[in-house]
Formats: structure tokens, sequence, C-alpha cells
């Protein structure tokens, strides 16, 4: 009995040690994850307050002019379907709207409708930059033989109407306000007599909207053709969104340096059909609901990638103690920050590979059991996963299934740009005079642009559309009641002439 209690002790004690170590190590891992969050380097921000004050206030005319190039309907079709009449009649007013350009600068059509401007610069051996825009439009639901049904929208959505402070219609976002601001940039240059240090090029599309095929390829072959690199690559993308994004109190102008890629894939489920009478116990639509059920429960894993990062650094300093807490430790926290961002749609976006199951189909007939099953799916490929990551993936869940699966639409991730660039650098030097209080920080454009294209002659592509947006104009993007305001307009082109003058000036 004695030695039973002497050993009990003994136990205690140990046990003791045990809880103690537990104790001290826990206090020691509370302790540094507090002190690495109380020092870890986020990106701080203050208002800059700067004496450079940029004029964005807009001429009547160069609003005229956006409106004009709004009532002309380049809406973007299939390349063989397109009627000439709109897309040449919007070549054929860009030289009536800007002579100087057009009297300054080498012109060149590329397939027809891809337009290329050379504006020469003073040092032909320095790498130029470029600048592109896209003029195709999407479709306007109700819009057919020029009639227009207008419950939806507050002017006609080729009106090109001004009211209200602003400019209404389709593209006013997206993007043919984007390529008049950079011709009523360069054209108050000219008038001014300035000539930039480097060649500046402008590249515009007019089939971004059905992927870029026959023009910006194109265009982007052209130059590979000629040896012609640039320096930088500016384009649409990400925009200066309003407060509220991840919980951050100020605006925050969001550039792409990436973009994910994305990839559609045909899933033909098979099994037994018949009449509905005699159904069997899982029909080709029971299975094709099974694979769904999988492919949205077992998604690619997702992760934090470089300018996600960088993103998080600079939202990081003004969000609640917790979420710096969970950035700042990221060693030991990553999941539940991962599981945070989760379970937002527009941060769960940004850390992995989507899965979008967007159509499916059984039978044509109420009372017929199909033979098959049809499974449409839509990923948005993270930067750093692949075309054939996300094939293997799905081939994996439907390794118990007999299916065939095909291909539609894909196109791998962009290349990652750097933010250690002049072209970066000249682009936050802009926004800050615009918008001074608001931060700047890399990101991924989560939609397909032109830009990838040109990442053959640019290892710099950058997305930036830069006005400020809030929620619901965001909404009207590709949507109805699109509009932009002369405010925004006026900050667009102030951006792009701001860009334009300081590039060779940024170190």
């Amino acid at each position: 009995m004695y030695h039973y209690r002497d050993y009990r002790k003994k136990k205690k004690k140990k046990t003791g040690k045990i809880i103690a170590a537990i104790f001290i190590l826990l206090l020691t891992l509370v302790i540094v994850v507090v002190i690495r969050t109380l020092t870890y380097p986020f990106v701080k921000f203050e208002t800059q307050e700067t004496t450079e004050t940029i004029d964005y206030s807009t001429s009547d005319e160069a609003v005229q002019r956006l409106a004009k190039a709004i009532r002309i309907p380049t809406i973007s079709e299939d390349v063989t379907k397109i009627s000439d009449n709109p897309f040449d009649q919007f070549k054929a007013y860009l030289p009536s709207a800007y002579p100087e350009v057009y009297k300054t600068m080498d012109t060149l059509s590329i397939n027809k409708y891809g337009l290329l401007f050379r504006w020469k610069g003073k040092d032909t051996s320095r790498n130029p930059i470029l600048f592109l825009a896209h003029y195709d439009v999407v479709p306007v639901a109700g819009y057919e033989g020029g009639e227009e049904h207008l419950s939806a929208w507050d002017y006609p959505p080729f009106s090109g109407e001004v009211a209200e402070g602003r400019i209404y219609g389709r593209g006013t976002l997206d993007v043919k306000s984007m390529l008049l601001a950079q011709l009523e940039a360069a054209t108050t240059l000219l008038i001014d007599s300035f000539q930039p240090e480097q060649d500046i090029w402008f590249a515009y599309g007019f089939d971004e909207e059905v992927g870029g095929a026959e023009g910006a390829v194109k265009m982007a072959e052209y130059f590979k053709e000629k040896n012609i690199t640039f320096d930088a690559v500016y384009d649409e993308g990400s925009m200066v969104v309003a407060p509220g994004i991840a919980g951050i109190n100020r605006p925050l102008a969001l550039v792409g340096v990436a973009e994910k890629g994305f990839c559609t894939l045909n899933i033909t489920v098979k099994g037994m059909g018949g009449h509905s009478s005699m159904p069997p116990r899982k029909s080709s639509l029971v299975l094709a609901a099974e694979i769904i059920e999988k492919l949205n429960n077992k998604q690619l894993p997702a992760e934090i990638i470089p300018p996600v990062a960088s993103f998080l650094n600079h939202i990081g300093g003004s969000m609640d103690f917790i979420s710096r807490m969970t950035i700042a430790n990221q060693w030991l926290l990553e999941k539940p920050l991962l599981r945070a961002l989760e379970k937002n749609p527009a941060t769960n976006a940004l850390v992995r590979t989507t899965t979008a199951v967007t159509m499916a189909k059984g039978s044509d007939a109420p009372n017929v059991l199909s033979s098959s099953a049809g499974i449409t799916v839509n990923f948005r490929i993270l930067t750093g996963q692949s075309v054939e990551m996300v094939v293997n993936h799905v081939k994996d869940i439907c390794a118990d299934y007999d299916v065939d699966i095909q291909v539609g639409t894909a196109r791998e991730p962009s290349n990652l740009s750097s933010e250690d660039t002049r072209a970066f650098r000249a682009i936050k030097n802009s926004i800050t005079k615009l918008y001074p209080e608001a931060s700047v920080a890399s990101y991924i454009t989560l939609t397909a642009t032109d830009a990838q294209k040109y990442e053959t002659v640019s290892e710099n592509v950058y997305r930036l559309m830069p006005v400020y947006i809030n929620e619901y104009e965001q909404r009207t993007i590709h949507n109805d009641n699109e509009y932009i305001s002369l405010e925004n307009y006026g900050k667009m082109i102030a951006y792009y002439k701001d860009i334009m003058q300081a590039f060779e000036m940024v170190e």
C-alpha cells in the first residue's frame, strides 16, 4: 500500500509538471501570436498629403464624344456573324472625334477592326508602353432590331443620355469610356505639344467579349512578329472600390497583377433509359445529381497566392484584432484564415479554383427517362493551377460513374506581374493624386480580359480601370442600367494623362 501511494504521488507530480509545461507552452504561443500580430508589417496607410493636384474637370465636348460613341451599338457576337455596319461606324467615328490623334500618330488596322496607334517618343530605343481597351459591348436583354425594352433602364441602352451627372448606356463602364478617355488624354497632351520619352502604343480590340481571338490575339501576334516588346501593358480589370469590402473602411484601388484562367467541361453521364413508369434505382439524371453534389462539396484546395497575400497585407492593418491576428500568424492559423475567406463568394474566388455548375439536362419529355444526362461546369482557375489539374480533378470525382468528359472553352491562368516595377509605381503615383484616401493593392482579376494575350510581348501586365465604383454600379456591368458618372469619366481621363506624362519619371 505504501508503494502504491508513493507511486500515485509521483504520478500526480509528473502530471502536474506536464500540465505546467503545456500551460507554459500555450502561454508562450499566445504571447508569440500577440506580439507577432502587434508587430506584423502590415502596409501602413496614411491619407496622402500632396501638393500635386490633378484637374479632372470634363469638358462638355469630351462628354458628348463619349455619348456619341455609346450610340453606336457595337454588340459582340461570333466574329463571323458581326454586322459590318456598327463596327464600321465606330471605326469611321474616331478620326472625326480625335483629329489630332490621327494627324500625329501612326495608325494601323489589324484584321479590319483591330485598331493600333503608335505615338512616337523621343527615344525609340526604349521599350514602349501599351494601353489597351475594346469597343465591343455585350448584348442588351430585350434589344433587337433597334427596339429597346426600357423597363430596367432609366434611359435607353444605346442613347448615350447625359443626365443626373452621368452618361448612360452599354459600354459606359465596359469599356468604351476607357478607350475614349485614353484618346482624350492623348489629344490634350498633343495640343500642348507634349511628346513622350518613349513610344506609346494603343491597341483597341473589337471582340474581347467573345474571347478576343480575332482582335487582341492578332494584334499581339503583330507586335511579336515586329519584335516589339513593351515595358508595361495597361488594361481593364479591377477598379477603385468603395469602402466595405472585407470590412475595410476606406477605398481600395485593386491593381490586377494576374487573372484567373477558365475551363468549361461538358460531362455526359450514362445510365438506363426508358419509360418513367418503371424507373431504375438511379437514372442518369440522378447519377448526374450525385456528381454535381460531389463537384460542389469536393473542390480543389484553397491557397493564398502572392497577389492575395499582398492584398491581405494592405488591408489587414485596418481590420479588427482577430482578423489581423489570423493574417499575421498564417504559419499557425492558415486553415482558419482560409475557412474565413471561403465563407464569402468574393473572397472565396481569390483563394481557390471555383466550381460553378451552370447547366444540367436530362430528358426532353416528362415521362421519359433519358439514357444520358448532361452537366456543364465552369471553373475559374487560380494562378499556379492548370486546365489539366481541373480535368484530372473531375475525372477522379467521376471515377465510379460511366461518363464522357469533354473540354469546352479553356484558357490557362495568366502569368504573375511584379509590383516592384516602374509601371506599378506609376499606377500608384497617379491613383494617389486622384484618390488620396485610397490604398493601392495588388489583386487577382477574376474575369477574363484581353490583357493576357499580350504576355508574349511584356512581362509587366496590369489591370485597372481607374474609376471609383460602388456595389450597385459594379452590378450594372454586363447588366441593366449601365452608366458612368461624369466625375469618374473626368478622373479616368486625368489618370491616363498623368500616366502618359509621368511614366518616364517614375524610378
